[in-house]
């Protein structure tokens, strides 16, 4: 499974983003999907999760303010950020775990500034 993110850029604080991940095949399947952030000198933390059967989690720091979702139809994973803050920025990877493998997009840079 090959992951494609996309959506990331320069937003202003309090704006939003809709990040995207396209999967080279059906994500129907799938035990786990979502979103990974990465910030220079700190260790990648999961930011939003959401199970084959639509169960979701989300770290503290975004509850409230982002929601992932899927279109099985489009193969694709979505992570809407609303209320944007300075400490969101970093590069968001999406994941997926299918089959008892761990397949990772190459991420998209996220920068919430004024």
């Amino acid at each position: 499974v090959q992951l494609q993110a996309s959506g990331g850029g320069l937003v202003q604080p309090g704006g939003s983003l809709r990040l995207s991940c396209a999967a080279s095949g059906s994500i129907f399947s799938i035990d786990v999907m979502g979103w990974f952030r990465q910030v220079p000198g700190n260790q990648r933390e999961l930011v939003a999760g959401m199970t084959r059967g639509s169960s979701t989690n989300y770290a503290d720091s975004v509850a409230g303010r982002f929601a992932i979702s899927r279109d099985n139809g489009k193969n694709t994973w979505y992570l809407q950020m609303n209320s944007l803050k300075p400490e969101d920025t970093g590069v968001y990877l999406c994941y997926a775990y299918l089959y008892g493998v761990e397949y990772w997009g190459k991420g998209t840079l996220v920068t919430v500034s004024s």
